[in-house]
């Protein structure tokens, strides 16, 4: 899978909802639940990181729920990407890309969604053939002003940015022509999770899906 084509895919992706919930799971017997809620929620695509002894397990439990788009993040290295393509992730997140993970993506056939941040590093991900980027880390790295910065040079690059994005501040950056979806952490939070709150997360997963995009 070429990396141009990896890129139509995981824009497809980011075009299914506003926010894309980034979750730590520490409970795999859990997941099932989650991810039920998210997507009841209309939050259809979740991204479990690699953070956890439970994370494969948790991706291999939410690619069983109908209606979900499951993707792995904080994906470092080939045999990462392996793992999770083994568990049933539909894609791979990672907050940095080098020339092994491209690779070793492309011959798993797993969508990347690889991490630029300054103009140079979206260049050398534009020339290794990727037009959707993840935007990390957000607010340290200047939040949606260098974002709207970068849309001037580089117009047909498009990103998801995650990393300090929260209610209070997502407006900001799904406002901008080059932003199509965040990603945050917000949504699912560890008390919930714990206890079991399924209808909470839900319903903070209907604010975010209610998200207005540019």
């Amino acid at each position: 899978m070429t990396p141009d084509i990896q890129s139509q895919k995981t824009r497809a992706l980011c075009q299914l909802a506003p926010v894309i919930p980034v979750i730590v799971i520490k409970d795999a017997s859990k997941a099932a639940d989650l991810a039920r809620a998210l997507i009841s929620g209309g939050l259809p695509v979740l991204e479990v990181t690699l953070r956890s002894d439970a994370a494969l397990d948790a991706i291999r439990e939410m690619s069983a729920i109908d209606g979900g788009h499951v993707g792995a993040g904080t994906v470092l290295t080939p045999d990462d990407a392996k793992r999770a393509k083994d568990a049933g992730a539909e894609f791979a997140v990672s907050p940095g890309a080098t020339g092994k993970l491209i690779l070793a993506c492309a011959e798993l056939e797993l969508p990347l969604l690889p991490g630029a941040v300054t103009a140079s590093e979206v260049m050398r991900a534009a020339d290794a053939g990727f037009d959707m980027l993840k935007f990390f880390p957000a607010e340290a790295a200047g939040g949606a002003p260098a974002l709207k910065s970068l849309a001037g040079p580089l117009p047909n690059i498009s990103f998801c940015p995650t990393g300090g994005v929260s209610p209070s501040n997502a407006n900001n950056y799904l406002s901008l022509p080059n932003v199509i979806c965040v990603g945050g952490s917000w949504i699912v939070s560890d008390a919930d999770m714990a206890a079991g709150n399924w209808q909470a997360i839900t319903d903070r997963a209907r604010l975010a899906a209610d998200l207005p995009r540019s």
